[in-house]
């Protein structure tokens, strides 16, 4: 366990017997002790929206109502769009609905830090605190109204949907999630073999 922790970073099990215990079995794996990661998952979620929201202030105010602006030729343009919907504009009348969720998020992931030891996920709550953060102010602050508003998006490449940064990060931290769910690591900070 020791190899494995300090591969992806994870602080040390400090008190944990890693030999057998005397009655030849296994020794319970305690939670790793060190530095929680709090700081990390608020810098990272704080980086993340002030991103986004810089990026949708810029759009707005040089891009909405104009031609859009070619990046790559016909793969990448930047097109400013609202969008009421969840992604690729679904579910214009639920609104309301994914301001909530959002809000959830955030709650759930503000309450998970209290357990937060390992940096990776402390990386991946960011990007989705960070992100979640992003839609919801455009969410509440944004026409036609308070909880209703539509969120800017901007990122346009060929034959996919249009996004923005807060999407982008929410997805980086959705696929963190998955690969460090899949590699055993809890938030804890503790690897475990399943």
């Amino acid at each position: 366990m020791a190899e494995a922790e300090r591969i992806i970073g994870t602080p040390d099990s400090a008190g944990a017997d890693e030999s057998a215990a005397s009655d030849g079995t296994d020794a319970p794996a305690e939670r790793p002790r060190g530095r929680r990661r709090v700081v990390a998952l608020f810098v990272v979620a704080l980086l993340a929206y002030l991103l986004d929201l810089g990026s949708k202030i810029l759009v707005v105010e040089k891009l909405e109502g104009r031609e859009p602006i070619r990046v790559i030729g016909d793969l990448l343009r930047f097109d400013a769009i609202r969008n009421p919907g969840a992604a690729f504009g679904m579910g214009e009348a639920f609104t309301i609905i994914f301001t909530c969720i959002a809000a959830a998020v955030i709650v759930v992931i503000v309450r998970l830090a209290r357990k937060l030891y390992s940096l990776p996920w402390a990386i991946a709550l960011g990007l989705l605190l960070g992100g979640a953060l992003g839609n919801l102010t455009d969410r509440i602050f944004r026409s036609p109204g308070v909880f209703e508003g539509a969120v800017v998006d901007f990122i346009a490449p060929a034959h996919f949907a249009v996004f923005n940064l807060a999407d982008s990060a929410i997805v980086c931290g959705g696929i963190l999630i998955v690969i460090l769910s899949f590699r055993g690591l809890d938030p804890d900070g503790t690897v475990h073999k399943d």
